[in-house]
């Protein structure tokens, strides 16, 4: 389970994330939308532990992301909005890296690498650097990363951008079957449609602050029948 209480994230001259509050409970894919500026990778950012929380709250599986840092950390699988890192390395090298972290068995981590980037159709290019990948390559190789030690929760921002149809298939497949298994996908994203067609439930967050926040179902009862998410989203964000 995710537990996010009353957290709050000043920057000079604004604030980023005011008093937002939710929860999100094991099996569950969870969409997180807002427009740009809203406050969603902010939010994510402190989740991760990568910004630290002003006022308030996060745990992760029941761990404090601020007081056991290294311990919710572990539970998490993190997928950035930017994926430019370790640039120098081969991507082997990367994936290597990121099993040595997580303590990974050689035995598992091959099983897991072939398995991974085999599903990605990067295989063939692990012993090229990985700056010379492409932005969508650098994404799927960022991916095979974060499923490498299996986490429980997944905290994906914007994890569908520069990946082609057939990977952008496979990763929302396997973010379903995580959310069978009793796990937490917890992702932001702008491509609408998606959250439409995979999450059980949606934040929608404007100004630092939730707009909506329930199931699609009572999404769906709550607004007109015949009214998509793209319509709702755009009501809940207009500017005044």
């Amino acid at each position: 389970m995710i537990e996010i209480a009353n957290i709050t994230k000043q920057f000079p001259g604004k604030t980023a994330v005011n008093d937002l509050s939710l929860q999100v409970n094991n099996g569950k894919i969870f969409g997180f939308l807002g427009p740009n500026g809203a406050g969603k990778s902010t939010t994510i950012k402190m989740m991760t532990g990568i910004l630290p929380i002003d006022k308030g709250k996060i745990t992760i599986n029941g761990s404090n992301i601020s007081t056991e840092p290294l311990k919710a950390k572990y539970k998490i699988g993190y997928v950035p909005d930017r994926s430019d890192v370790f640039l120098r390395l081969k991507g082997v090298e990367y994936l290597n890296f990121i099993a040595d972290v997580y303590g990974v068995s050689t035995d598992m981590r091959k099983e897991k690498i072939d398995y991974l980037t085999k599903n990605f159709g990067i295989y063939e290019a692990l012993n090229d650097h990985i700056l010379t990948y492409s932005h969508g390559m650098r994404q799927k190789i960022v991916v095979c990363g974060v499923l490498l030690h299996e986490p429980e929760v997944w905290i994906l921002d914007e994890p569908l951008t520069g990946l082609d149809p057939k990977s952008s298939f496979t990763l929302k497949e396997m973010m379903r079957e995580h959310a069978d298994k009793g796990k937490i996908v917890f992702f932001s994203t702008h491509v609408l449609e998606v959250v439409e067609q995979l999450c059980d439930e949606v934040a929608i967050i404007n100004n630092g602050q939730i707009e909506f926040l329930g199931e699609m179902s009572e999404m769906k009862r709550q607004f007109k029948d015949d009214e998509n998410l793209e319509k709702v989203f755009l009501e809940l964000t207009q500017n005044e």
